[in-house]
């Protein structure tokens, strides 16, 4: 295998080295501060439990339950997962349900009065969304997506202290002389990173040169390059599994396309009385589906 001077960001294991790790937890706070932007400040978090799921082994995502400290002294979790984009929606009001419930005190309801933390959810997606239209996205071509309980008629939030966050890096194309902003810059490393040859001019002195620094493939042991590796095989094996699909579906769905189009033509010439060997000529139907019409 080739390989980069840096790691991809993507991976699982990448992922879970580089952002849920104690050592590495300023990068994560720093991005998820850039996420925030200013409607929450953290400024210290503990990992509760790195892949508290463990329901699932084929869903093969990186998921962390973190209790987060903002600067104005209030505690609120927050479950952070890079995931394959199936069934998301569903997940995630599955995994933020859990981290509330899972507030509740054993035998002492009455005394807690459901004072329950604030709960926000990130997802960072770097795949095609599936054909499941019920958990699409607005499909307007946006990278992030803001999501709250708010009022169906007027827009008014419902609730401020639950939310979802959905990065879909499928949509992000700027290059990073195009990125103007701090948010746009930590997009584009965690698609791009494993492309970088250095750290670039401009981003010494950032959380950029400590993620350049965290992130070279040489700083891995043996045994971590080797899982490394591994999951990176998986990734692109994934990859290529998934594109062949939607391909196979693309051109299944063309086929369908043309025979509906020519069964159409050929009522239609039944219709004005033409010719059996004319419609069957045209059309490139067999004489049983013409003869079925």
């Amino acid at each position: 295998m080739d390989k980069n001077r840096y790691v991809d960001l993507l991976v699982d294991f990448s992922f879970k080295k580089i952002f849920g790790t104690d050592t590495n937890k300023a990068v994560l706070i720093d991005l998820l501060n850039t996420i925030f932007e200013g409607k929450k400040v953290i400024i210290d978090l503990v990992y509760n439990k790195n892949e508290h799921h463990g329901d699932n082994q084929e869903e093969g995502t990186a998921i962390f339950d973190l209790l987060c400290t903002g600067d104005k002294g209030e505690k609120f979790l927050i479950e952070i997962q890079h995931s394959k984009p199936s069934n998301f929606k569903k997940r995630s009001i599955f995994y933020t349900s859990r981290l509330i419930s899972e507030q509740a005190p054993k035998g002492k309801m009455k005394e807690w009065a459901y004072n329950i933390s604030e709960v926000y959810f990130v997802a960072i997606m770097d795949q095609k969304e599936t054909n499941d239209t019920a958990d699409k996205l607005i499909s307007d071509g946006r990278h992030l997506h803001d999501i709250c309980l708010c009022y169906r008629s007027t827009g008014e939030i419902f609730y401020e202290h639950l939310g979802y966050t959905y990065i879909d890096l499928t949509n992000f194309a700027l290059t990073l002389e195009q990125c103007s902003s701090k948010l746009d810059k930590w997009f584009y490393h965690l698609k791009n990173l494993q492309n970088m040859a250095s750290l670039p001019n401009g981003l010494e002195k950032t959380i950029f040169e400590l993620l350049y620094s965290i992130a070279e493939y040489t700083k891995l042991s043996k045994e971590e390059q080797d899982m490394y590796d591994e999951a990176l095989k998986r990734k692109w094996d994934n990859v290529a599994v998934m594109t062949e699909a939607r391909e196979s579906g693309e051109a299944r769905g063309r086929a369908e396309g043309e025979r509906n189009k020519a069964l159409e033509i050929a009522r239609k010439m039944k219709a004005d009385g033409q010719p059996f060997e004319l419609i069957l000529k045209f059309t490139e139907l067999s004489a049983e589906e013409i003869e079925k019409l």
